[in-house]
This record gives C-alpha cells, sequence and structure tokens, in this order.
C-alpha cells in the first residue's frame, strides 16, 4: 500500500502543480487512497520531495533530481529484467516479456513516461502500449531500446 501510495504521488507531482500537502492529499482521495496529514508528511519526507519554483513565483512540489534518477535506473532496470520483444502495431505497441513480470515493467514505463505512449494496459507476459500516432509507434520503440540497450 504504501509503495503505491508513494508511485501515485510521485505521478501526481509531475502531473500537477502541487503546492500544498492539502491538495496532494484531496489528489490522493480522488485516486482511492485514504491519508491523513501525518501519512502525507512522512510521505514527503521520505520521498524526499522538495518545494521548486514555478514560474508564476508560486512553488510546488518536486523530486530532487538525484532521487529521480535513482528510481529510473530502478525503473530500467526492471524493464530490462522483464523485457524479451516489442513488435508494431499500427499505433499499438506490444511488448512480450518473461512471464509474471508484465504488470511490473509496465508500471516501469508509466513511471520513465517514455514520451509518445499514452497509456499502457498489462497482462502476464504482454504489454499493450497505446501510441498517439502510428508514426509515432517507431519512435517510441527507439525511445525503449534506448533505455534497454543504451543506444
Amino acid at each position: 500500500m504504501k509503495s503505491s501510495r508513494q508511485n501515485k504521488i510521485i505521478e501526481l507531482i509531475r502531473k500537477h502543480n502541487i503546492e500544498t500537502q492539502e491538495e496532494l492529499a484531496d489528489f490522493l482521495t480522488q485516486a482511492g487512497f485514504a491519508v491523513t496529514q501525518a501519512t502525507i508528511s512522512r510521505d514527503i519526507r521520505e520521498l524526499k520531495l522538495m518545494k521548486v519554483p514555478m514560474e508564476d513565483g508560486r512553488q510546488k512540489y518536486g523530486i530532487l533530481q538525484s532521487q529521480t534518477t535513482g528510481l529510473n535506473e530502478k525503473f530500467v532496470r526492471v524493464l530490462r529484467d522483464a523485457f524479451l520483444s516489442m513488435e508494431k502495431a499500427q499505433n499499438i505497441l506490444v511488448i512480450k516479456t518473461v512471464s509474471g513480470m508484465a504488470m511490473a515493467a509496465a508500471a516501469a514505463l508509466d513511471s520513465l513516461s517514455v514520451e509518445g505512449i499514452v497509456g499502457s494496459i498489462a497482462g502476464d507476459d504482454t504489454i499493450m502500449c497505446a501510441i498517439r500516432t502510428e508514426q509515432e509507434t517507431s519512435k517510441v520503440m527507439e525511445r525503449i531500446s534506448a533505455l534497454l540497450y543504451g543506444k
């Protein structure tokens, strides 16, 4: 529960300009997480979130770069460990994984915010990623290959 809540917090602060703990609590509640102020404070400390300036002078929660880098490395490792192959089907990217690893690999892809992926659905050993356009699917495949093989 804690891990999924903290992953959701990271996702929320990437998508929204969240300025206060109360705003964060509201977003988490909307996402189905029952949280207290103490839980939010503890998560902020553990995730090493900090206030970063926005263009208009206000401040929002952000992730320290070193934390993001460390998490990204973990997500790439999960993806590498699970990955078997990928194939383009128009604007759908089908990724085959080791049995039982598709959900973890899809969560890693989502957390890495690979540009072009609108969303993904995972089964036991298959991930289906919706891509904005058919033309962008090849670019997404290149981005994923770069993550996997360092190209």
